[in-house]
């Protein structure tokens, strides 16, 4: 159903733009005026919204689908039913359709498609442990945010299934469909796997591995042909990413990858060794080749007949199939027929009929006659209570036009359309939540008790829906890792924030209790307070400069730190033997305890000749790091590594500098110098916040003689 710009839903949704279109439904942005937040909002389009199954259906597999939380898939905030219109209020991802982002690349590289389908796959897991099967996994329905978030959506046509499920028709995206979406048969999280293969196949190549000219002749390609070999479309695709592809792909379910997680272990293994071939082993936005479509019976018959000639499991003629199919038409529709007629033996015969039907007329007359009659005394009669004296009609019926309005504060909803019919009055129902008003019970009526109304009108009530808090007593909170709370407390319409506590007994990143502690409505804030552990003990960190190494050590350790990694490195003006810097910065608070590094000098040296190594290269922290990696902040040095007479020798050459884990280091040298004598070395790259080397690189020295 078509929206136009300004439509108020509930009173709190604002619709602004439409920003997208399917087969069933229209999207729209819209404003959140309770939350103040932007919102997606997706309508199910009017021909589906005369069908009650389909509508039921629609809203069961969306709340389905509100269970789940995870920065991987788009969460869905709301179910929005009002009069004709039937909606659901999503998350807002501001970004672009993987679809569209393939189309504009033409087909991605391969470390780029191994991290998004990783992000993917960690969001078809978290349905997957939820027991909710998407069915339609494809690139349009995975949206690439700003800030590179990738995100599964339209989890509207998936469903809650147990192991027993059996699909009755085919609901998918012909170019993804898996071979037993494809026959109508039993679906599993195996299904995902097939179709997430697809979609990495397309990345990886750009385009999908099956074509043809109708619906029919592409999922048959999906039950028969052999997939191409990804590499043969582009060579670039790795040997470790090609295989699971192609295990992700299999026909036959038993033959995939048993569980989502597995594909993810593999993907990562694929990004850290592409050469591994042993991984995996025993449209543009008029293009609608890939919407969501539900095949026909004509279709799915086409397919399964097909199927069933190539396994050769039994011999039918077209003759056979056509009267089995007619006699099964006819089953359906007397079964049909039968849910509508009454049985034989109670159907009237035309005298009976007869008769009833002079009853009922005989009884219509004399109900009119006892109404002229009582409305005639009502008009003689000022008192109306004169009619029927002590009785409900008596103190609550005025006239035939008019009735004195009941009081139903307190009553159940049940009970007061009781009240309101016995009064020829209808209600109208405004739900409202509250934490005081049992749920069902009415709050409030627009009329006032013994008012006069008219009869046969609509009275206004106030109904309780409830409570809105949520109860957090009963989330487990502190039984919870941080991450894991505070997705759980935002997916459900709440905001965290977090507060940090020493505490000598509870373990460090435990949380430890949370506010409120009854519960919180939607918006509102919930305070989760984590302990820090035991309370530590800082220290300023001493000057080391021009001290010597062995003072400078002594020093550290009179306030409680440690000496660390000592570099020597040549100095002008400061001394051989003295402390040239320090990694932590004089006059810095300290925990005791801290290994503290510093530069040592080797005095001034012009030697008569230099050993001098260059270096040429780039490296990429994601190959340490992963594409799927939140983006961090890491302080990275580079330094020379030598063994001079027995010993290492450590020579900086880059002072630490702050990089993202997503940088690529152009690293350029042109001018090494060595120690004297000293033929080879290693340059290393070190991550100094987490204290590791993250790669090498070998290098020779060249002596050269220099002038003096």
């Amino acid at each position: 159903m078509m929206l136009s710009i300004g439509t108020m839903l509930q009173d709190r949704y604002e619709i602004l733009e439409r920003i997208g279109y399917g087969v069933m439904s229209d999207v729209y942005k819209a404003k959140c005026h309770k939350l103040n937040r932007l919102v997606a909002i997706k309508v199910l389009k009017a021909e589906y919204t005369s069908d009650a199954g389909f509508v039921s259906k629609f809203k069961m597999e969306a709340q389905a689908a509100a269970g789940l939380s995870h920065p991987n898939i788009v969460n869905i905030y709301d179910v929005v039913d009002e009069d004709d219109i039937h909606c659901i209020v999503m998350e807002l991802v501001e970004g672009i359709t993987l679809k569209s982002y393939s189309a504009k690349k033409g087909h991605l590289v391969v470390k780029d498609s191994i991290g998004i389908a990783i992000q993917v796959a960690q969001g078809i897991e978290a349905a997957h442990e939820q027991h909710i099967i998407h069915r339609d996994i494809k690139p349009q329905n995975m949206l690439i945010s700003k800030d590179g978030k990738v995100k599964v959506a339209d989890f509207g046509i998936a469903r809650a299934v147990s192991s027993q499920t059996v699909n009755s028709t085919v609901v998918g995206s012909v170019h993804y469909i898996s071979p037993e979406q494809a026959r109508g048969g039993y679906s599993d999280a195996r299904t995902d796997i097939y179709s997430l293969g697809i979609t990495m196949f397309e990345m990886a190549t750009g385009r999908v591995p099956f074509e043809g000219d109708n619906t029919v002749t592409v999922a048959l390609a999906h039950l028969e042909d052999p997939i191409v070999l990804p590499s043969m479309l582009n060579p670039e695709i790795t040997p470790g990413f090609e295989q699971i592809i192609l295990k992700c792909t299999e026909k036959k379910p038993e033959n995939r990858y048993a569980s989502i997680g597995d594909v993810i272990s593999d993907l990562r293994r694929a990004l850290l060794n592409p050469d591994d071939a042993m991984i995996g082993a025993a449209a543009t936005a008029e293009d609608h080749s890939s919407d969501t479509v539900v095949l026909g019976k004509k279709e799915l018959d086409l397919i399964a007949g097909r199927a069933a000639q190539e396994k050769k499991t039994e011999a039918r003629s077209g003759k056979d199939l056509k009267e089995k199919r007619q006699a099964a038409e006819k089953r359906a529709r007397i079964i049909e027929d039968d849910e509508y007629d009454e049985p034989e033996a109670e159907k009237a015969t035309g005298l009976e009929k007869m008769i009833t039907a002079f009853g009922v007329v005989a009884a219509i007359a004399v109900v009119a006659i006892v109404v002229i009659v009582i409305s005639k005394l009502g008009g003689f009669l000022e008192d109306p209570s004169s009619i029927l004296s002590g009785t409900t009609e008596a103190t609550e019926s005025i006239s035939q036009k008019e009735v004195l309005m009941p009081n139903l504060l307190g009553d159940t909803q049940e009970e007061a359309e009781k009240k309101l019919e016995a009064l020829d009055l209808s209600m109208k129902v405004i739900l409202e939540n509250s934490d005081e008003v049992a749920k069902g019970v009415i709050i409030s009526q627009e009329d006032e008790p013994d008012s006069v109304i008219p009869r046969y009108s609509k009275v206004i009530v106030t109904v309780s829906n409830g409570s809105d808090k949520v109860e957090l007593a009963t989330l487990g909170l502190t039984e919870m890792t941080l991450d894991t709370a505070v997705r759980l407390i935002e997916g459900k319409g709440l905001k965290a924030t977090v507060v940090e506590e020493n505490h000598e007994e509870i373990p460090a990143g435990t949380i430890m209790r949370f506010e409120p502690v009854d519960g919180a409505a939607l918006g509102e804030t919930v305070t989760l307070y984590i302990s820090k552990g035991p309370a530590v003990e800082l220290v300023p960190v001493p000057k080391l400069e021009g001290q010597t190494a062995e003072w400078a050590a002594e020093l550290l350790t009179s306030v409680g730190l440690v000496a660390g990694e000592i570099t020597n490195e040549n100095h002008d003006t400061i001394p051989a033997g003295c402390v040239i810097s320090q990694v932590i910065m004089p006059g810095e608070q300290a925990e005791v305890g801290t290994i503290v590094d510093f530069v040592v000098s080797l005095g001034p040296k012009t030697p008569e000749t230099q050993f001098l190594a260059s270096l040429e290269a780039s490296y990429p922290l994601q190959v340490s790091y992963g594409p799927g990696a939140v983006s961090a902040e890491i302080q990275i040095m580079i330094r020379l590594k030598q063994t001079v007479n027995g010993e290492v020798v450590y020579t900086k050459l880059t002072e630490p500098k702050a990089y993202t884990t997503d940088t690529t280091l152009d690293i350029r040298f042109s001018r090494i110098r060595g120690a004297d004598g000293v033929l080879t070395g290693e340059v290393e790259i070190v991550d100094l916040t987490n204290n590791v080397v993250l790669t090498t690189y070998n290098v020779n020295f060249v002596k050269f003689e220099v002038e003096g």
